[in-house]
C-alpha cells in the first residue's frame, strides 16, 4: 500500500465534496438567498423605511440641532448619533420584526417555508442576516448624515468602534430575539399595536434617546436594566467617554439569552 490517493478518494484532488460539506453549502447558499430576500422586503417597503431609515434620521438632526435634551459631552453630535443609532436598532431588530413575523404567520409564509428545503432554523438565520444587512445600511445612512451636521469623527477611535460594534450585535441580537417571542405568540393586531407602543415608549424614556440622568432616579434604575436603556446608555458612554459600559453589555447579553430562551418556547410557526 502506498501514501498515494486517487482521485476518486475522499479528500484527494479532484474528489468530490464529501456529502456533509456539500450539505453545509448548499444550506448556506439558502440562507444567503433568504436573507437577500428578507432584505430586500424591507427595502422596498414604504412603511419599513419610514420607521427603519427615516425617523432615525430626524431624530439624529433634532438632538444635534436642538437642546430640547440634555446630551453629554463637549459637542451634542457625538451622543446624538449614539442615540439615533440605538434608536435605528430597536427599529429594525425589534417592531420591524415583531409586526413582520406577526403577519407571516398569519398569511402562512412561516409555515410554508418550515417545511421547505430551507427549514425553520434557516428561515431564522435569514431573518437575522436581513437584519444585520439593514443596519450596516443604517449605520452608513447615519454617519454620513452626522458629517453633514458638522460631526468630524469625535468619539470614533478603534476601540470606540469595536465597542460599538459589539453593543449594536447585542442590541440587536436582544431585539430579534423578543420580535420573534411577540410576533410569534400574539395576534397580528396585537403585536401591531403593541410594538409601535413599545417603539414610541423606548424613543421616549426608555433611554434610546434621552440620557438616563436626565430621568428621575427610580426609573432610570429600571430603564438601565432594560435593552433599550442599556443599548442607548451604553453606546452614549461610548461616544463621549470612550469607555465600554460592561453592565450595559451584561444586560443585553443576559436579554439576549431569555429573550432567545422564551422565543425558542413559545413561539408558534401557525
Amino acid at each position: 500500500m502506498t501514501g498515494t490517493m486517487t482521485a476518486g478518494e475522499p479528500g484527494a484532488p479532484g474528489a468530490p465534496a464529501a456529502p456533509g460539506t456539500a450539505g453545509l453549502r448548499t444550506h448556506a447558499r439558502r440562507v444567503v438567498a433568504q436573507t437577500r430576500f428578507e432584505t430586500a422586503a424591507v427595502l422596498r417597503n414604504g412603511e419599513q423605511l419610514l420607521l427603519t431609515f427615516v425617523l432615525p434620521v430626524i431624530a439624529l438632526v433634532l438632538l444635534v440641532r436642538t437642546d430640547v435634551v440634555d446630551l453629554p459631552g463637549e459637542t451634542r453630535t457625538p451622543a446624538a448619533l449614539a442615540g439615533a443609532l440605538a434608536l435605528a436598532v430597536a427599529s429594525t431588530g425589534f417592531t420591524s420584526q415583531a409586526i413582520a413575523v406577526a403577519f407571516d404567520r398569519r398569511w402562512g409564509v412561516l409555515r410554508l417555508l418550515a417545511t421547505t428545503p430551507l427549514g425553520r432554523r434557516g428561515l431564522m438565520a435569514g431573518k437575522l442576516g436581513a437584519v444585520a444587512c439593514v443596519l450596516a445600511v443604517q449605520t452608513v445612512v447615519l454617519l454620513l448624515v452626522a458629517v453633514l451636521l458638522g460631526w468630524r469623527g469625535e468619539g470614533a477611535g478603534p476601540l470606540a468602534v469595536l465597542g460599538g460594534a459589539l453593543l449594536v450585535l447585542l442590541g440587536a441580537a436582544a431585539f430579534v430575539s423578543l420580535a420573534l417571542l411577540v410576533g410569534g405568540t400574539l395576534r397580528p393586531e396585537a403585536v401591531l399595536a403593541v410594538a409601535n407602543l413599545l417603539w414610541v415608549l423606548m424613543a421616549g424614556g426608555g433611554g434610546l434617546l434621552v440620557p438616563l440622568a436626565a430621568l428621575p432616579d427610580p426609573v432610570a434604575a429600571v430603564v438601565a436594566l432594560l435593552p433599550p436603556g442599556a443599548l442607548g446608555e451604553g453606546l452614549r458612554t461610548l461616544a463621549t467617554t470612550g469607555l465600554l459600559d460592561l453592565g450595559a453589555v451584561a444586560v443585553l447579553a443576559v436579554w439576549t439569552a431569555v429573550g432567545t430562551w422564551l422565543a425558542t418556547r413559545w413561539f408558534r410557526w401557525d
